[in-house]
């Protein structure tokens, strides 16, 4: 019911008490991490909100337990029903994957301009190394460093220079972090996988990058 509510009622700038900055034309799409429903990312919405962006969720991903393959697919779908362009997709963990793909897979729809993604295993994760036979079948399966759908996902380099990577200044989850080639790599200065993720520093982070990838992307990217 709480997701249904959500639905019908979007976070837009008119509806916010603190809008801030007008940055009522820059719509962010929030991509959660794996088991975490769309919900975990409300008070960052509320937050954005205040600042005056328009929010929206992928409420199909679920618990967010889907292929990467599926999982892209649903938040494309997302995009194309409601009409939305150019948005910037802001995302923690797996959502960071799914927003790699997307900005892959719209060709030249223009629906997506960047991505800031917060604690992003690009390169997997070396926990997921350790325990592969346990999670090799699971969908943790897919953040082990030999993962080929992983592999297949680094090796496109084309949109790493539209994607901002925020990574903690230790995460338990991603040990060797969230650099990646290509892009404007940040290290915050909190720590944790999830703990950036209730930060108003972070916050304020997601949402100056969030403001230049829409400024800098030319029409038609």
């Amino acid at each position: 019911m709480a997701a249904a509510l959500w639905s019908r009622r979007r976070w837009h700038p008119e509806s916010a008490s603190d809008p801030g900055p007008a940055c009522a034309d820059i719509t962010v799409v929030l991509l959660p991490g794996i088991l975490e429903p769309w919900s975990y990312l409300a008070p960052l919405a509320r937050w954005l909100a205040r600042r005056g962006h328009r929010v929206e969720f992928v409420e199909t991903l679920g618990w967010n337990i889907a292929d990467l393959d599926q999982s892209a697919e649903r938040c494309l779908g997302v995009l194309r029903e409601r009409g939305l362009r150019r948005v910037v997709l802001v995302a923690h963990s797996k959502g960071g994957l799914i927003g790699k793909a997307v900005l892959l897979r719209q060709g030249d729809e223009d629906l997506a301009v960047g991505l800031v993604a917060v604690a992003t295993p690009f390169g997997g994760s070396s926990v997921g190394r350790r325990l592969h036979r346990l999670v090799a079948r699971s969908p943790l399966g897919l953040f082990s460093p030999g993962n080929p759908v992983l592999g297949g996902l680094a090796a496109e380099l084309a949109v790493n220079a539209r994607i901002v990577s925020l990574a903690p200044a230790w995460d338990q989850v991603i040990p060797d972090g969230s650099h990646l080639t290509g892009a404007t790599n940040v290290d915050l200065a909190v720590g944790g996988h999830f703990r950036p993720l209730r930060d108003e520093a972070v916050w304020r982070l997601i949402h100056e990058h969030a403001h230049r990838l829409a400024e800098d992307a030319p029409e038609g990217t």
